[in-house]
């Protein structure tokens, strides 16, 4: 199996489109069919196929383009240590960006202040978190995690509480705590339907029996907190949030906590400053206690 098949094989998984794949690679588009051509004889395997338009890797195709994409970075980070001394490969890290504005500030200060290793910051949900880890896009990354993943090493981080978000001037803002029988009739601030938060909190209000509206639908705890702000509804987040002048957070007590895990693909990691990050995230992990 040769080398440049996997790097072709790495950057067509990556575009799923050979125009792009073949100017990113500088070669013609029939000559990159046929370095994938001959990996997938090599292999005995189809490595993707068409499904209407568009092109779908084969489930050996997504084991594939993980292997080859860590094989060129393993290449290029040796040939880098061999030229200059040192491997400038930089550290893929994906995260939510709550998670980066309220829990990851510390610890990606302090890895950034080494100046051993360069980060490439990526932002997804958790769907997207766990899938750029798995196919080997992400080093590493911390999302909320409510169940193990198949193929994916998962190590606590934090687990947060969630409050509730409202106006100074609310009936509620008076309350020390406040519980979900309390917001009845109310209209909530939520995430888009099929988003894990609007899941949780549609099935906790609904085991209570409490009939509520949506007053708008916004993805990302500042977009919720800034349409709450505005005066559009109340809204639930994570406790790590800050909340903006004007409004007030009480617990939610009756709500789960949320369960932050640092994740990587089972197995060792071969980047060093990957396997760096990680136990400096692991040794700023907090448990049950909260963020940092």
């Amino acid at each position: 199996m040769r080398s440049d098949w996997l790097e072709a094989f790495a950057v067509f998984a990556d575009a799923m489109n050979f125009t792009r794949a073949a100017e990113t690679l500088n070669i013609s588009q029939p000559a990159l069919h046929v370095k994938i051509a001959k990996l997938a004889d090599w292999l005995g395997e189809p490595l993707y196929h068409r499904v209407g338009r568009a092109l779908v890797l084969t489930q050996a195709g997504a084991r594939v383009a993980v292997f080859a994409r860590e094989q060129t970075a393993r290449a290029e980070a040796f040939v880098a240590e061999l030229k200059t001394g040192s491997s400038h490969q930089p550290v893929e890290f994906c995260a939510g960006e709550g998670a980066y504005l309220h829990l990851l500030g510390p610890t990606i200060s302090k890895f950034l202040g080494s100046r051993e290793h360069v980060l490439q910051l990526l932002t997804g949900d958790r769907d997207r978190t766990v899938d750029l880890v798995l196919s080997g896009r992400a080093h590493l990354g911390v999302t909320a995690l409510d169940a193990m993943v198949a193929g994916l090493a998962a190590e606590p981080f934090a687990v947060v509480g969630q409050v509730l978000v409202v106006p100074e001037g609310h009936r509620l803002a008076r309350r020390a705590r406040v519980t979900l029988t309390d917001l009845e009739g109310e209209a909530l601030v939520v995430p888009p339907q099929g988003r894990p938060h609007r899941q949780m909190l549609n099935r906790m209000l609904m085991d209570q029996g409490v009939s509520w509206r949506v007053a708008v639908e916004a993805q990302g705890w500042d977009l919720m907190l800034h349409f709450a702000g505005l005066g559009t509804g109340l809204t639930v987040v994570n406790d790590f949030c800050r909340v903006p002048p004007g409004l007030v957070a009480r617990p939610l007590g009756e709500l789960p906590g949320v369960h932050y895990h640092v994740v990587r693909r089972a197995g060792p990691l071969h980047h060093a400053g990957a396997a760096a990050l990680r136990d400096l995230l692991v040794s700023a992990s907090t448990g049950p206690a909260g963020g940092p």
